[in-house]
């Protein structure tokens, strides 16, 4: 059993936010299947002298019978600095053994990145793979920091959507996403559906699983309960 995965880190701006920051410098969301929490997905903020670095950790496990069935592991960090994406390193496990050392900087006036592709000369300005900054949806190609490759982008506007998390009304902005497929990904990339509230927060995301038809909810559960 294949979940395709595709979660997604940040960015951020000392001078200029360009999407909010949580004040205790973390946000947290549930991942969710068949109405049970099968992982964790957490971005922790921190600030080093004039840089910002995010570390995403993503783990998921799917147990059926007690045994495992699909295991999928994502660690992250990247560095920000005057509002520009300058640094990743990242390791994506997933459940077929396959394993993806990402690396990318800024050098020479381009982003050179390391991935499943191997090596890539990409536009300095290009953002990584990261539904929490809604200004990607404005892209027409994104950096995946799962895999190290370059995907173009489709986004279609939903329109407005009162949603409820922990007993608390959200009015939010409904997006739909789409991404290029790569010749050595296994299987279709999914669309996915996302929410960001007015103040542009991410506060939830689904996908249906393309093997198993599957609803794959990632939701916020740091927001509390009125």
């Amino acid at each position: 059993m294949k979940l395709v995965p595709f979660f997604f880190t940040l960015i951020i701006s000392f001078n200029l936010l360009s999407f909010p920051v949580p004040k205790d410098g973390k946000i947290s969301f549930d991942v969710i299947r068949k109405n049970k929490i099968i992982g964790s997905h957490e971005i922790i903020f921190k600030k080093n002298e004039n840089e910002l670095l995010l570390s995403t950790n993503i783990n998921i496990e799917v147990k059926i019978l007690f045994i495992t069935a699909y295991k999928f592991l994502h660690q992250s960090v990247e560095t920000w600095k005057d509002n520009e994406f300058i640094k990743v390193e990242g390791f994506s496990d997933f459940e077929d053994n396959r394993e993806y050392f990402i690396k990318g900087n800024d050098i020479g006036g381009n982003f050179i990145a390391e991935g499943m592709d191997g090596k890539l000369t990409l536009d300095k300005d290009i953002l990584p793979s990261n539904f929490w900054n809604i200004n990607i949806l404005s892209e027409q190609e994104i950096f995946d920091t799962q895999k190290g490759v370059v995907r173009k982008i489709q986004v279609r506007d939903l329109g407005s959507e009162t949603i409820k998390i922990n007993n608390n009304k959200i009015d939010t902005k409904k997006f739909s996403f789409n991404a290029s497929d790569n010749p050595k990904d296994k299987g279709p990339f999914p669309e996915y559906t996302l929410w960001y509230s007015n103040e542009d927060e991410l506060v939830k995301f689904w996908f249906r699983n393309p093997k198993d038809k599957k609803k794959v909810l990632v939701i916020r559960n740091d927001l509390g309960s009125n």
